[in-house]
C-alpha cells in the first residue's frame, strides 16, 4: 500500500459531495489500503476519500480498536450531545469546539461489500460524523461553536 498526499483546506475537492461505490473493484481495495496507511502515517483517528482526493464515499476509522472500513455509510440514528476539541488532518493545526451527538447508529457496507450495522459512543460517534461530513464536503470549522 501507499502513503496518498492528505488534501488540505482551500482544495475544491474537500468541498464536493462524493459519489457512491457501487463494487468492490482493484482500484476501490488500493484506496481502502492506501487509506489506512496515509491515517496511520499522520496519526489521524479517520480518513475519508476526498481527504485524499478521490470522490468516493469511502471512510476509514480506528479508535484504538484496529481499522474499521465504511462504504457508503449513512447516520440512520443518533441521540444525545457532546461537545469537544476536534482536528483534521486536512486542517492542520488547528482544533475548535464542536458538538456531535454522543451515540449514532451507522448502516455502510464493509471492504467485502457486505452490509454492516454499527453503533458508536463518545469518540467514535464524533469520529463517524466527522469523516461522513467530508462526504458531504463539510469540513469540522463550518459547524464549530463559534465564541
Amino acid at each position: 500500500m501507499a502513503i496518498r498526499e492528505v488534501r488540505i483546506d482551500g482544495d475544491e475537492v474537500l468541498r464536493k459531495v462524493s459519489r457512491p461505490v457501487t463494487e468492490m473493484t482493484p482500484r476501490i481495495e488500493q484506496l481502502i489500503g492506501d487509506m489506512i496507511d496515509t491515517m496511520y502515517q499522520y496519526d489521524g483517528v479517520g480518513l475519508a476519500a476526498p481527504q485524499v482526493g478521490v470522490l468516493r464515499r469511502v471512510i476509514v476509522i480506528d479508535i484504538g480498536e484496529g481499522p474499521m472500513v465504511f462504504i457508503n455509510p449513512e447516520i440512520v440514528e443518533q441521540e444525545g450531545e457532546q461537545c469537544g476539541q476536534e482536528g483534521c488532518l486536512s486542517i492542520p493545526g488547528v482544533y475548535m469546539d464542536v458538538k456531535r451527538p454522543n451515540h449514532v447508529v451507522v448502516t455502510a457496507k464493509n471492504e467485502k461489500m457486505e452490509d454492516i450495522r454499527v453503533e458508536g459512543d463518545e469518540l467514535l460517534a464524533r469520529a463517524l460524523c466527522h469523516e461522513i461530513d467530508h462526504l458531504n464536503g463539510i469540513l469540522f470549522k463550518d459547524i464549530a461553536e463559534r465564541e
